[in-house]
C-alpha cells in the first residue's frame, strides 16, 4: 500500500486555489503578498498565502511540475529519516514556513513600497529543490527539461543569479523569494538532522574525486 502522499495534497490545494484566483481577481488582491500592508495593517497571513496563488497557467504548472518532481522525493527522505507520520508532518511545516520566510527579505526591503507584490510558489519549491541538492549533490538536474547539470553546480548558479537578479531589478521576479526560500529549505533540514551536512560534504568529494 503506497504511503499517503502530502506533495500531491499541497499541489492539487495549490491548484484549486490558483485556478479559482484566475477567475476571482479579488482573491489574488486579498491575498497576495503585499508588504505595505502588511507593515501598516498587520496582514501578515498574506505571507503565506501568497504562496498558493499564481499569475497564470505557465507559471502553475512549471510550479507544481518541479513541486510533484522533487518533493516526492525530499518528503520520501523526511519519512526516512524521521518515521512515516513525523517525516510527513515535519515536511509539511517546512513547505508551509519555506513559504513565509521565502517572503520576508522582500517584506523588509519593501514594505514602504505601494508598488510592489508577488505571489507564487517558486520560494518554497527553491527550498525542496536544494534539500534534494543536499542529499545528492551529483545528482542531474535538467534545465529546460533538456540540458543536464550537476545539482551542486546549478544550485550554486541559482542563487548566484537570484542574487544578482535581486540587486539588478527591473523585472517581476520575486528573486528574493527564491534566495531565502532556498536557503531556507536547507537550513531547516540540517537543523533537524545535522549529520546530514556531513552526508552532503562526503558525497560532494566523493563526486569530485569520481
Amino acid at each position: 500500500m503506497e504511503h499517503f502522499s502530502a506533495t500531491i495534497v499541497i499541489v492539487i490545494f495549490t491548484c484549486i486555489v490558483s485556478y479559482r484566483a484566475f477567475n476571482h481577481p479579488y482573491l489574488i488582491e486579498k491575498f497576495k503578498h503585499y508588504p505595505v500592508r502588511e507593515a501598516s495593517l498587520g496582514e501578515f497571513y498574506r505571507m503565506l498565502s501568497s504562496g498558493f496563488l499564481h499569475g497564470g497557467w505557465l507559471h502553475l504548472l512549471i510550479n507544481m511540475f518541479v513541486l510533484w518532481q522533487f518533493g516526492e522525493i525530499v518528503e520520501q527522505m523526511y519519512m526516512v529519516l524521521f518515521g512515516n507520520t513525523m517525516g510527513i508532518l515535519l515536511y509539511v511545516a517546512m513547505y508551509l514556513s519555506c513559504v513565509i520566510v521565502a517572503n520576508i527579505g522582500t517584506f523588509l526591503k519593501h514594505r514602504a513600497n505601494p508598488s510592489f507584490a508577488s505571489i507564487g510558489a517558486s520560494g518554497a519549491v527553491s527550498g525542496v529543490v536544494f534539500i534534494y541538492i543536499l542529499q545528492d549533490p551529483w545528482a542531474m538536474l535538467y534545465l529546460y527539461g533538456i540540458l543536464p547539470i550537476p545539482g551542486i553546480i546549478a544550485g550554486v548558479l541559482f542563487l548566484w543569479y537570484s542574487s544578482w537578479a535581486s540587486k539588478k531589478g527591473g523585472d517581476l521576479i520575486d528573486h528574493d523569494a527564491h534566495y531565502y526560500g532556498a536557503v531556507y529549505g536547507v537550513a531547516f533540514t540540517l537543523l533537524l538532522h545535522p549529520s546530514l551536512f556531513f552526508h552532503f560534504v562526503n558525497n560532494l568529494f566523493a563526486g569530485i574525486g569520481g
